[in-house]
């Protein structure tokens, strides 16, 4: 077979993209403004809907879905932003799993709380394989300090809601709810945690735009399952804005949407009173600063790319799930363990695709790795788990002490998953991967 050279993760940018880019360049306005405010409105309609065709201009759809989704420049800021807007901070402390990306808790570090790691359940999931937290270790972990539980929709499957709603509604008792209402930020916190009554749930979905569960008899979209959600916009990922973000979140009793979302605007823009375009207006310049904050807006330039990547993600979708359906076979095939995207109860966006290969060490792994490199093939390990790194070993963690998440590690490879792949690229993974793979179990 003829050598090919693969990436594993460009992103897919077709001409659509290229020229809502050109006419936001030419228009004047390239940071946040009107391509931003239709990209979250469009955001949040798909969310809510699992549709990309309502036409978010028009006055019933703007009412309906503004103030819903903030866009902002990283996955990170967003899930950093909504620990601030639940009053997160200093003292407290927020559950996440050992077996993500540093940004899930590196977000509540940047806010002063302590990160509480907890072990996955052992080979992941039961149904998906998906290296899930372990539930009774979660429950365990759960005191009078606790304010949030940082869920991980990782590979775009996802969690189990239902265990984790019913876990905080038991632990309801131990929650101790922020009482401060000393400056508007402050109080609007106070008041979220005492609606909440309870530890917060925060979906780290930066895997899992358009990814569904049925929870009950209900098809629920990520973005609509959590107390607050963010999404990653990254370069890698399924639907990009080459850098990017967004946090969103469910209906809270007693607070409106709007006053929410004015906060997350104030912290992303400097605490400024009013953004860009709000000043656009005509003698409209005054403006306050209502807080000493932080600057991660989206500019109309990233908005441009969603707008038109919104446009065509069911389609991304869905080529990412054939290209699983052919990985799936081939795995099975071989007696390889992968992720399962596709349940009865569980639809995923199909991000990326994880497999563990039997009896393999990490020594092996490693050099199966570079046995794909060198026919050109590039595959990746997600993730390592955080308490192996050095960050997070100095502050106290011994990966000894997450055996589960180790053992998932050690012998996973990531193949590539993306819409730029081609058929007959796809054959030529699975070729090199069954021959090399083969060569050690």
């Amino acid at each position: 077979m003829e050598r090919r050279n693969i990436q594993f993760s460009p992103p897919d940018i077709s001409q659509s993209e290229i020229e809502e880019v050109i006419k936001a360049l030419e228009s004047g306005w390239i940071t946040t403004g009107p391509r931003t405010k239709l990209l979250e409105r469009r955001l949040a309609a798909y969310i809510d809907t699992g549709r990309v065709d309502i036409d978010c201009d028009q006055a019933d759809a703007v009412q309906t879905y503004s103030n819903r989704v903030v866009c902002l420049n990283s996955a990170t800021a967003a899930e950093e932003l909504i620990f601030r807007i639940c009053g997160i901070g200093e003292g407290d402390e927020v559950i996440v799993p050992a077996y993500t990306y540093s940004a899930t808790a590196s977000a509540a570090i940047h806010c002063g709380a302590k990160v509480v790691f907890v072990d996955i359940q052992k080979d992941g999931d039961a149904i998906s394989h998906m290296p899930e937290m372990d539930y009774d270790k979660l429950e365990a972990a759960i005191n009078e300090r606790t304010k949030a539980i940082v869920t991980v929709d990782l590979g775009g499957i996802v969690c189990d809601y239902n265990k984790v709603f019913e876990i905080v509604e038991r632990k309801r008792s131990l929650f101790r709810a922020l009482d401060q209402h000393d400056t508007p930020a402050r109080d609007l916190a106070s008041r979220i945690q005492q609606a909440l009554g309870r530890v917060a749930v925060i979906a780290d979905s930066a895997h899992s735009l358009g990814a569904h569960r049925v929870l009950g008899e209900e098809k629920k979209y990520c973005g609509t399952i959590a107390d607050f959600t963010g999404f990653s916009f990254h370069a890698v990922k399924n639907f990009t804005t080459a850098e990017g973000g967004a946090s969103t979140w469910k209906e809270i009793p007693g607070i409106g949407n709007e006053e929410i979302y004015h906060q997350f605007q104030l912290y992303s823009l400097h605490g400024q009173s009013k953004d860009a375009l709000a000043k656009e207006q005509l003698g409209a310049w005054e403006y306050d600063i209502e807080g000493p904050w932080y600057k991660c807006n989206m500019t109309d330039i990233m908005a441009a790319l969603g707008l038109r990547q919104l446009d065509r993600y069911p389609g991304l979708l869905e080529r990412r799930k054939e290209i699983i359906g052919r990985y799936d076979a081939a795995c099975d095939e071989l007696g390889i363990k992968h992720l399962h995207h596709y349940t009865k109860d569980s639809h995923s966006s199909g991000h990326l695709y994880l497999t563990r290969i039997p009896g393999a060490t990490d020594g092996i792994r490693r050099e199966i790795i570079l046995r794909l490199a060198e026919r050109g093939i590039s595959t990746n390990v997600h993730y390592k788990p955080l308490p192996m790194m050095t960050a997070y070993k100095e502050l106290g963690w011994d990966i000894k002490d997450f055996p589960h998440a180790h053992g998932y590690y050690v012998n996973l490879i990531t193949l590539p998953l993306h819409t730029k792949l081609s058929d007959e690229d796809v054959e030529y993974i699975i070729a090199n991967y069954r021959d090399v793979v083969g060569r050690y179990i």
